[in-house]
């Protein structure tokens, strides 16, 4: 499959909605975020919400291009929005945000019921038994895996799995930032 926006411009929509309604979004929180809204528009539409691909890192589903462009946030809640690179100037360029009121709805439903969890429950919840990143990362331990690539394929046959844990404390603890698996 392929297609979809690019994951910065997904991201600084998440970012923009998320300001909206005063919920603070580290790097981390902001990649189950967006995976979390690339697998619910993959289901309902059978197509790729953003472009490129998530991989299983540590702490769950990361879109490595989202990523590298909210690193510098590092663990603290992002304040700034990603930006591109004119690839002739090297300068820094605007990355447009699309204007598509069913992906601002999208972006709505996703905070609505995931924005105001910990990062430990949304880690505890892409890890869940089954999902896409536990399938990915279990095949890893048998089969060689090309940067641990969560396919849209493996999204859209897998991402019915995701649970959220009960208990009082997230089985993964409180994680600040994520790192690939070495």
């Amino acid at each position: 499959m392929n297609g979809g926006y690019d994951a910065r411009a997904v991201a600084n929509l998440m970012l923009n909605e998320a300001d909206r309604v005063s919920v603070r979004l580290t790097n981390l929180a902001l990649q189950k975020l967006l995976y979390f809204a690339h697998g619910i528009h993959l289901v309902q539409t059978k197509k790729p919400l953003v472009s490129g691909y998530f991989e299983a890192w540590r702490y769950g589903p990361v879109h490595p291009s989202a990523y590298k462009a909210f690193k510098a946030a590092g663990s603290d809640p992002i304040a700034f929005r990603a930006t591109g690179h004119n690839p002739l100037t090297g300068e820094a360029r605007e990355v447009l945000i699309p204007d598509d009121p069913r992906l601002t709805s999208l972006m709505q439903q996703v905070l609505g019921s995931y924005g105001r969890m910990s990062p430990g429950r949304l880690v505890d919840l892409s890890h869940a038994k089954e999902s896409p990143w536990s399938y990915v990362v279990d095949r890893a331990k048998t089969e060689v895996a090309f940067n641990l690539r969560i396919s849209d394929n493996v999204i859209l046959e897998r991402f019915r799995h995701h649970k959220v844990s009960v208990g009082l404390e997230p089985l993964s603890g409180e994680p600040s930032d994520d790192t690939p698996f070495a």
